[in-house]
């Protein structure tokens, strides 16, 4: 059901070729920017009829309009069901007290006297924030992408999720509920290359967005490559994925059953073992077998994932080596399930997000530990980190120097401009001078 790579006994190799010998998914965005070209280009020529369109190509219904209607929103959290809206409103407070405590303060440092440097954190003045929709219902992306931009100040809030034919073209009721506790009102049933393209350029019923956020498929990677420059993006958020790292002490059904969890995303989820136990391994692929059988999205989704080239057990001599492993995978989610696991845990480099032994499996950080889910994927996190408050604010610094203060670096400014072979810099600061630098204290 799942492979195995062994690399004891031999040396690891360093950089690119220890992560060549580990298993990724397939997953070329450079091949699927061409097909998403055209229909960005459409979005941006012919505006929400080309949105209408292409949902009825890709989606099977044919919209009346893409801007959902208020009264879609009311009347899904109306509906909803008891249970899962306590469930949401515990994730959303959970998740505002961690995202809260990331907010930055405006900050100024007195370089020399009458001469300082301010930063100050401001918001991007609209996001268009994306859900997907396709094999999965996914509420909890609406509150991890919503809750930090609110908690950054963000004045204006969008969100587009694929319209579902069997609920009459409009988003999942569950997602449109989501948007009702957060007090998001402003929705469209758009979904993929299509719903990235209606925030970068605008339609009739969508202003453009300063930036896109969200996790998606391979077409809304693409669509995020296509339009980098002309918008902020979070990340090409590539198939999801967990590594677990563990040794002899960790508890095979635990290992099996979260490795299964993320494989039931997709057929091209990873799930990624790394282990100095022997023991440990067989206990896990036996495991594997019937739990796999006891769940749902068995052969559409599981299977697939586990037998996958993206997933296998890694073999390693011991838990230094697993660790260089698991930094060179940069996992979006990193479990450690090992003897002392908090200290091993603080060694680790490079993960999306890291779950401290047994009883913080990736589950609890998809929907209620407080942290965001939406993160690095296919070892970006070795440079990337997920989304948070900070995603959605710009640094601005404010230069303030008096004339003394300007007067005391002139000269050196202006000896770094004609180093530079920039004499017009030096002269800007000769100017206000009368052409002559004064000396320096």
């Amino acid at each position: 059901m799942i492979s195995r790579i062994d690399l004891r006994g031999d040396a690891l190799p360093e950089g690119p070729a220890l992560r060549d010998l580990l298993p990724r998914a397939d997953f070329d965005v450079s091949v699927a920017l061409e097909k998403v070209r055209p229909i960005c280009e459409a979005v941006h020529h012919r505006g929400d009829a080309a949105l209408i369109d292409f949902t009825e190509q890709f989606d099977g219904v044919r919209l009346e309009r893409v801007r959902v209607p208020a009264e879609e929103l009311t009347r899904a959290l109306e509906g909803l069901d008891p249970e899962v809206r306590a469930a949401l409103e515990e994730s959303i407070r959970r998740a505002r007290l961690v995202h809260r405590e990331q907010r930055r303060a405006t900050h100024t440092t007195q370089v020399v006297p009458g001469g300082s440097v301010t930063e100050k954190w401001v918001p991007v003045e609209r996001v268009g924030l994306y859900v997907p929709g396709g094999r999965s219902v996914y509420p909890s992306s609406v509150v991890m992408n919503v809750v930090p931009a609110q908690e950054a100040g963000v004045g204006s809030i969008a969100l587009a999720s694929p319209a579902q034919a069997e609920f009459g073209g409009i988003p999942h009721p569950t997602i449109l509920a989501a948007c009702a506790l957060l007090g998001v009102d402003e929705v469209y049933a758009a979904g993929g290359a299509t719903a990235v393209a209606m925030f970068a350029y605008g339609t009739e019923s969508c202003p453009p967005a300063n930036m896109v956020t969200g996790p998606g498929n391979i077409w809304v990677a693409a669509a995020k490559r296509f339009f980098t420059g002309k918008i902020g993006i979070d990340a090409e958020a590539g198939p999801t994925e967990i590594a677990v790292l563990a040794d002899s002490t960790a508890d095979p059904v635990h290992v099996a059953s979260d490795l299964i969890s993320q494989a039931e995303h997709d057929p091209l989820a990873a799930a990624v073992l790394v282990t100095d136990s022997a023991e440990l391994a067989d206990a896990v692929e036996k495991e594997l077998q019937p739990q796999v059988e006891a769940t749902k999205h068995i052969e559409d989704r599981i299977r697939p994932a586990l037998a996958g080239r993206q997933s296998a057990i890694v073999l390693v001599d011991g838990l230094d080596e697993g660790l260089r492993v698991v930094d060179a995978y940069g996992a979006e989610h990193l479990e450690i399930q090992t003897a002392d696991a908090a200290a091993v845990a603080d060694r680790v480099k490079n993960a999306g997000a890291i779950f401290v032994g047994p009883w913080a499996p990736v589950s609890l950080g998809d929907y209620a530990a407080g942290s965001n889910h939406v993160l690095p994927t296919g070892g970006c996190a070795c440079h990337s980190s997920g989304l948070s408050v900070q995603s959605f604010l710009r640094g601005i610094h404010i230069v303030d120097y008096t004339r003394d203060a300007l007067a005391e670096v002139a000269r050196h400014v202006v000896t770094l401009a004609e180093a530079e072979d920039l004499p017009a810099h030096g002269a800007a600061i000769k100017a206000r001078f009368e052409w002559k630098v004064p000396e320096s204290k």
